[in-house]
């Protein structure tokens, strides 16, 4: 969209929240760079120029602007609704794998070379893998510095800085602010000064998660609620808590909407992870979608335009792992929610890691591949036909035979999973919806989606629901949630009856 010169002009002007992260504009008087809704009086058209990523403005010698904090905006949505090797790469930059793994890491990963990945994302952002990268690590340092008393120094690393110095001359390019100062900042716009000198709960990290408005909570919280594994996840004072497995140790992360943004705690057992956290949460909660142009595309269905004005902003609830999604899909093949989730905490009982919630109520992390790759088959409570389809899927998952993340190609993993014994149509199809994010996922066959397109007076039949799907394309993802949501189940509410707080 940066191309686009009079459009970006008008987003500008108007301070069009919808197209913060799809842009950003830097002023060239200035030297600063700013989301399109920046508070701010616009800049005179002649003196703004356009970048498509915050680290090509970085690249430029812009540093961020004090007042809208622009690489706190929500993520393109581009990232989530492609599924070429840019789009694959930025979600695993995203997901922390050029911090762990370099450049080598990431174009293996993708099947390319590292010239073809860095050529790629140049063409495309403005700016290659590791300053993609930086730009990353200098918000994960803002988060730290803002939001706990943690020493600067072990926030450089963290943060995944090589040194004190770097950490120290990033920010103060980025944020024309040096650590200190950032956090001293920081301390008096929340009327705290005692902030400053670092007086945060020990192992917490609260902070607020942006996206784009419109957002129902109501689906996206009560399908987590809904099919939470005992131990592994739970509803507690309005908001979805859950364990997270990740590189360095384990996590906790509380998530609760709110009119204007996701309020989340975490607690980390080591502040490496938490790059990857915040990351995992905003997929989980599909937060970096474009809910105006999803429903304008839907809204022209004559039949799914009232379920559409009735509710707009309908997410997809994702998963923080694929490979455990994967397997409580299985679980819960031809089963009712109340019984895949006893199957799941079976599982979790006997093969999940322990962990300690500093809060209680949460005990285990759900098992991966490895953990369950010597599964007695005899002690799972599940049809012969669901166990071999479970015991295989495992094993097809510890080995790689499948790999499912947010880097698989959507059409691979979709064709390794058809072979599998047991995975039919519709466990593909939710497999790629919720776990791999394939915003054009599409369930058919799925009991719900037939009786709710019966009731609108769409066709439903499986082949002429698919025909007539086909304006809802690239949407038909989201498409599924409106229509489930009009069925009387736990999943399409809050808890409780629980309402976003005024």
């Amino acid at each position: 969209m940066h191309h686009d010169i009079e459009r970006c002009v008008r987003a500008v002007q108007s301070k069009d929240a919808r197209f913060d992260g799809w842009f950003f504009t830097a002023v060239l008087t200035t030297g600063i760079y700013c989301r399109p809704s920046c508070p701010a009086v616009p800049p005179k058209p002649a003196n703004m120029t356009f970048y498509p990523s915050a680290a090509a403005c970085q690249q430029a010698g812009f540093r961020a602007c004090k007042r809208c904090r622009p690489d706190t905006s929500p993520g393109s949505p581009e990232w989530n609704a492609r599924a070429d090797a840019v789009a694959r790469a930025m979600r695993l930059i995203g997901d922390g794998v050029v911090d762990r793994e370099g450049v080598p890491g990431l174009a293996a990963r993708l099947g390319y070379s590292t010239r073809q990945i860095e050529r790629q994302l140049r063409a495309e952002l403005g700016a290659g893998p590791l300053a993609l990268a930086r730009a990353q690590r200098a918000q994960t340092a803002r988060v730290l510095i803002e939001t706990t008393g943690l020493p600067m120094a072990e926030i450089a690393f963290a943060a995944g800085f090589a040194s004190v110095r770097t950490f120290n001359d990033t920010v103060r390019e980025v944020f024309a602010l040096a650590p200190g100062e950032l956090r001293a900042r920081a301390a008096r716009r929340a009327g705290n000064p005692s902030a400053a000198t670092g007086s945060r709960t020990p192992g917490a990290i609260t902070l607020r998660l942006p996206y784009r408005a419109p957002l129902n909570p109501d689906n996206l919280f009560g399908h987590l609620a809904a099919t939470a594994v005992p131990g592994v996840e739970e509803w507690r004072d309005g908001a979805y808590r859950r364990t997270l497995g990740l590189p360095y140790g384990h996590g906790i992360v509380a998530l609760a909407p709110r009119p204007d943004h996701i309020a989340c705690k975490l607690h980390l057992t080591d502040a490496r992870d938490l790059t990857i956290a915040i990351s995992r949460a905003r997929w989980l909660l599909d937060l970096d979608a474009d809910p105006v142009a999803v429903d304008e595309q839907l809204r022209t269905d004559p039949l799914l335009r009232p379920l559409v004005d009735k509710a707009p902003g309908r997410r997809v609830p994702r998963t923080v792992d694929a490979a455990e999604f994967a397997v409580r899909a299985v679980l819960g093949q031809q089963v009712s929610t109340a019984a895949a989730r006893t199957h799941a905490a079976r599982l979790v009982t006997a093969h999940g890691e322990p962990v300690e919630d500093p809060e209680g109520g949460l005990t285990r992390l759900f098992p991966g591949p490895a953990a369950l790759a010597g599964l007695d088959p005899e002690a799972l409570a599940l049809p012969r036909s669901r166990r071999t389809t479970l015991t295989t899927l495992v094993a097809a998952l510890a080995d790689g035979t499948v790999r499912l993340g947010v880097d698989s190609d959507w059409d691979e993993a979709r064709a390794r999973l058809s072979a599998l014994p047991g995975f039919g149509p519709w466990t593909v199809e939710v497999v790629a919806m919720r776990a791999l994010g394939d915003p054009d996922a599409f369930l058919p066959t799925d009991l719900g989606m037939r009786r709710a397109a019966k009731a609108l007076g769409l066709p439903s039949g499986p082949a002429a629901l698919t025909a007539h799907a086909a304006a809802w394309r690239p949407w038909r993802a989201y498409a599924v949630q409106y229509l489930w949501a009009t069925d009387d189940h736990p999943i399409n509410f809050l808890p409780h009856d629980e309402k976003v707080p005024a």
